[in-house]
């Protein structure tokens, strides 16, 4: 097996948590009369342009990212919410990671395709069979007698 070829893993940026701002509101959804007393729903709030643990481009990536578009407020932060769990401290995880996640698709650059020119073989099957409907739709035309 050649492993020069073979592709590098990249490693996965984290969002620093103490760069992270949380407020907390009362959530929807399951929980019972919980729901109604306590804060479970968790916004986590990232000030990612004055983010030491990011290059300039890594910022320009994830500023100009239109999957991010909405998620982002007027003064620039990068704003993600959960309510899925019963408690805070477990919603304030799931933030955390939907952020690390959203961050790491949006730094990830795609590579560029490569053109490929057309097989010889592909290009006789494709003709063969254009022949053959064409063969097949003059069949199909009244003979005149």
């Amino acid at each position: 097996m050649n492993f020069e070829k073979m592709p590098e893993k990249k490693s996965k940026f984290l969002v620093v948590e103490s760069e992270l701002e949380f407020d907390t509101s009362r959530s929807g959804g399951k929980g019972g009369q919980n729901v109604n007393k306590v804060e479970t729903k968790v916004m986590a709030r990232w000030d990612f342009k004055n983010s030491p643990s990011l290059t300039e481009e890594q910022k320009e990536l994830i500023l100009k990212n239109p999957m991010l578009k909405n998620r982002m407020s007027e003064s620039g932060e990068l704003m993600v919410y959960s309510q899925a769990e019963r408690s805070q401290s477990q919603n304030k995880e799931k933030a955390v990671e939907i952020l690390n996640d959203l961050v790491n698709q949006a730094l990830e650059v795609p590579e560029e395709r490569k053109d490929t020119k057309v097989p010889r073989r592909e290009k006789e099957k494709r003709l063969n069979e254009k022949k053959h409907k064409s063969k097949k739709k003059e069949s199909r035309k009244n003979i005149e007698r």
